[in-house]
């Protein structure tokens, strides 16, 4: 099988490209132009097996020349992953997430067309599509209702792809990802920087930590065992379907912070900083994957005390 990874130097395509080459997929990988492909985060021998090629999504001649190959799936997860950053600049953000997405099911549409390729077309989105609403398992037959210009562009990716796949017949598959981490994920998003917090903190011997809002609650699962959906996803996925990648079980931010100061042995005191609060938290954010499991066996494996060690362990090094 011949996968082109779309955002592969991204914390979560870096990891799924590593799992397809152990998986013995041929890996063709889409990158920022500019960027070093995979100069930290692979062996110079998964470096060498590996197609680098460069992807702007707000280039459709960029696109077209990316996908102009033959192509068994592609997984589309070049976007705009940060909340806060599509928040500073939501029409960037959907001009990436959404119009991006409608470039690239856009050019594998005409490919089908012309010569009869037919790759399955992994398209990952987020649950924060779902919004606020009540504290209770998200389902994928939930309503949307995106309160951040993140979710919403996200959204616009998913109605693009599936306005592709009722159209042009290709075989596109959605995944909603609830909140993962692992070691060397960006300190914008929460579980990384709460270590980061905490074992500076430690090291200087300061009790206060910056944070922001602590009520909300999230489902905090190890990126491994997502990109292990994704990975199933492209065999055993069903075209025009949505799949929640989630482990239905939730914790607050308060209580997370706690528990990874407990791992530090550490008493911090939380402090709100103004430039942490995000105006549109969705109170309660935790999946049903019933859907996922049926069709490809998929469950989260990782215990939450060992993916947050990991994260301290790294942030630590």
């Amino acid at each position: 099988m011949h996968v082109l990874v779309t955002g592969a130097d991204g914390f979560v395509g870096r990891t799924l490209v590593r799992r397809l080459i152990d998986d013995g997929r041929r890996v063709s990988a889409a990158v920022r132009p500019g960027a070093a492909p995979g100069a930290d985060a692979f062996t110079a021998e998964e470096r060498a097996v590996v197609e680098w090629l460069p992807l702007e999504l707000a280039d459709a001649a960029s696109v077209r020349d990316c996908l102009d190959r033959p192509l068994d799936a592609v997984v589309h997860l070049a976007g705009v992953a940060s909340g806060m950053d599509a928040l500073g600049d939501p029409g960037y953000a959907w001009t990436v997430n959404a119009a991006g997405t409608a470039r690239v099911v856009d050019v594998l549409a005409q490919r089908r067309r012309h010569n009869g390729s037919d790759p399955i077309i992994l398209v990952v989105s987020t649950a924060e599509v779902y919004g606020r609403g009540l504290p209770t398992l998200r389902r994928e037959t939930d309503p949307t209702a995106p309160c951040s210009p993140y979710g919403a562009s996200k959204l616009g990716a998913e109605v693009a792809a599936l306005e592709a796949w009722r159209r042009h017949g290709l075989r596109v598959v959605i995944a909603r990802p609830f909140p993962h981490t692992g070691p060397g994920q960006d300190p914008r998003f929460v579980v990384p920087a709460f270590a980061q917090r905490l074992v500076f903190a430690r090291r200087i011997g300061a009790p206060v930590v910056k944070v922001g809002n602590l009520e909300p609650v999230r489902e905090v699962l190890h990126v491994q065992d997502v990109v292990d959906a994704y990975a199933r996803l492209l065999t055993k996925g069903h075209a025009g379907e949505i799949y929640n990648v989630a482990g239905g079980k939730g914790i607050s931010l308060e209580q997370l912070l706690l528990r990874m100061a407990a791992m530090l042995d550490v008493r911090p005191i939380p402090e709100a900083d103004p430039d942490l609060m995000r105006p549109a938290d969705i109170p309660h954010l935790v999946g049903d994957a019933a859907k996922l499991n049926a069709a490809t066996g998929w469950s989260a494996r990782t215990p939450l005390d060992v993916t947050l060690r990991q994260v301290l362990d790294a942030a630590a090094n």
